[in-house]
């Protein structure tokens, strides 16, 4: 979000926080199916940002329905938020008409009613059908085109291939396509809440929730675009009690803003000026340098994202929505388990359950080794974190590279922690084995940044180099 962004919401969610619980929920539900098109970049592709912003709200209307009980799914508050979801939709539609077009709500102009109302209508069609199916079958092809759909938006490759097919049927020139035409705002932070909700279904532990409460959830407009992941029950639990703001509530929303604002915007923003990238990688010559713009990267990636996160908890605060912290003194940690338990805690905590935890007992039932199995889940899971990121060679790479530090970690700390606890025997010695810790547990963490920050292995490698002087 830009800065105009979060005043305006801002501006918004103040308002909220004074009307009734009623109309509040109401309130934002309408804002947040709003934010969905209203943060939505601009896109080369002839009325694609519309139509993805369009799909993400087609799909969690389908994957609603068949995570509803049948005869919830009818009611007369359900139903009306199903209609007034789909006039906002026509009415964001209407604005191509405005003398002004696009109005500030959709970044460029809209398509064609008819097709609007067209799309609407097949997806009335595909939430009858799913509505039809058992869930069985629903949470496999569900899951499966989630995963496909992230694959496709996280891969150059594929992205490009999608880019020059969707010129094509706009009738549009390939010669210029490109893998950054189609930026879908948001979308794995909305895939990973459908993901969770899916999953939670099948295990039987899923709450019932309404239209609004569900795409109120999916949508929410501080969490939408950087998180944090929430989880459903939880979220609802304070959208659906009663609230007004106390005094304590607004000093967390001043601190929280004003904090995000300050790590974002001059702290972060500063720091980018000088921080690793490819061009600033090509330019440096010497050690020094190169270490410079590496801590320089360090700090502004954690400022960034914390700061956003501060922003989001903030906002949210405001109308009686407290979201899960995202960050807590990540870098201060003396070991890089403890690292991954403060940094993106609740993709950590999303992999945690839905991947690592599962493959961990599945792996455990075939008598594997203890240490093979720690091998093959940690490498697994910090790959796939990676991929969440970008199916790119370096996205990969970074990967491997936590997880094989979890790995040496795990096995290190049950070989010796008996000694190093023998050996620290006096708050000095404490003190010493924790600063050390801290100070490889960064290092090693602002060492694999490089493989984050830069497009390419062999620039990665050659960076390297130049960290040690070569």
């Amino acid at each position: 979000m830009t800065l105009t962004h979060i005043a305006i919401f801002g501006a918004l969610t103040f308002l909220a926080a004074f009307l009734s619980d009623r109309l509040r929920g109401f309130f934002l539900f309408t804002l947040s199916v709003l934010a969905v098109y209203a943060l939505q970049p601009a896109l080369p592709i002839r009325y694609l940002d519309f139509w993805l912003p369009t799909a993400a709200l087609g799909l969690t209307f389908v994957f609603w329905i068949s995570l509803t009980p049948r005869e919830s799914r009818f009611t007369r508050g359900n139903l009306l938020s199903a209609a007034w979801m789909g006039l906002l939709i026509l009415t964001l539609a209407l604005t191509r008409f405005l003398p002004s077009a696009p109005s500030p709500l959709t970044p460029s102009v809209p398509p064609r009613l008819e097709l609007v109302f067209a799309a609407l209508l097949v997806v009335a069609a595909l939430a009858a059908l799913t509505g039809r199916v058992r869930f069985g079958w629903v949470h496999a092809v569900g899951l499966t085109a989630l995963v496909v759909l992230l694959a496709v938006l996280k891969s150059p490759e594929a992205s490009l291939w999608a880019a020059k097919t969707l010129r094509l049927a706009n009738g549009q020139s390939v010669e210029t396509a490109s893998s950054f035409d189609i930026r879908w705002l948001g979308f794995s932070y909305i895939a990973f809440r459908i993901i969770h909700t899916l999953r939670e279904r099948r295990m039987g532990t899923l709450p019932e929730v309404s239209l609004r409460e569900y795409a109120t959830y999916i949508f929410f407009y501080p969490a939408l675009t950087a998180g944090p992941i929430d989880r459903l029950e939880r979220f609802v639990k304070d959208l659906r009690a009663p609230f007004k703001p106390a005094d304590e509530d607004w000093i967390v929303v001043v601190q929280r803003v004003g904090l995000g604002l300050f790590k974002k915007f001059v702290l972060a923003d500063s720091l980018a000026l000088m921080a690793l990238s490819a061009q600033n990688a090509a330019q440096v010559r010497s050690a020094g340098w190169a270490w410079i713009l590496l801590y320089a990267y360090a700090f502004q990636i954690f400022l960034d994202f914390s700061g956003y996160t501060d922003i989001a908890i903030g906002l949210a605060r405001m109308v009686g929505i407290r979201l899960p912290e995202n960050f807590n003194a990540p870098y201060l940690r003396a070991n890089l388990t403890q690292f991954w338990n403060n940094w993106h805690m609740t993709l950590t905590m999303w992999f945690r359950a839905y991947f690592f935890n599962p493959l961990t007992r599945f792996l455990r039932m075939r008598r594997l080794p203890v240490w093979l199995v720690i091998f093959i889940t940690q490498f697994s899971t910090m790959v796939l974190i990676g991929a969440w990121h970008g199916l790119t060679v370096n996205f990969l790479v970074w990967g491997l590279w936590q997880g094989l530090g979890l790995f040496v970690h795990n096995r290190w700390s049950d070989a010796f922690r008996a000694r190093f606890a023998e050996w620290a025997s006096t708050p000095l010695r404490q003190n010493v084995l924790n600063v050390s810790g801290v100070f490889l547990t960064f290092h090693f963490v602002a060492l694999g940044w490089v493989w984050f920050a830069l497009p390419t292995p062999a620039l990665a490698v050659q960076f390297f180099g130049r960290l040690l002087g070569i």
